[in-house]
């Protein structure tokens, strides 16, 4: 079974997220369900939201904000996760909360183990 990460994007404003109060309310119930189903069947490792603020860091400077691609769209949460293949992972996160919402989208990466010797 391999680990996989899932990365959370979605339409962001210029001062922060686009979420609203009511749709965080809404929203909670479906996220808790969508990670409850992954952690019951034992394949749930991590998982969180990501504060909008951040930092860059380059080799020639650090700058303040975090990375956004066109319509702002950024990343705003991850989980990781045990699966068998790539497939399997696909069709849970096709029912991710984040794809409600136009321009979100879920990427998922394979993790590669370090070598322990």
């Amino acid at each position: 079974m391999k680990e996989y990460l899932l990365l959370f994007r979605n339409s962001t404003g210029a001062e922060g997220y686009l979420t609203k109060t009511e749709d965080m309310a809404n929203d909670m119930p479906l996220w808790q369900g969508w990670i409850g189903q992954i952690a019951m069947q034992g394949k749930l490792i991590s998982t969180a939201p990501i504060e909008f603020a951040g930092s860059i860091v380059s080799k020639e400077a650090a700058t303040e904000g975090a990375h956004r691609e066109a319509e702002h769209v950024m990343v705003t949460g991850y989980l990781i996760c045990k699966g068998d293949s790539l497939e399997e992972v696909r069709e849970l996160s096709k029912a991710c909360p984040i794809l409600k919402y136009p321009n979100s989208s879920v990427e998922i990466r394979a993790l590669i183990p370090f070598p322990t010797n």
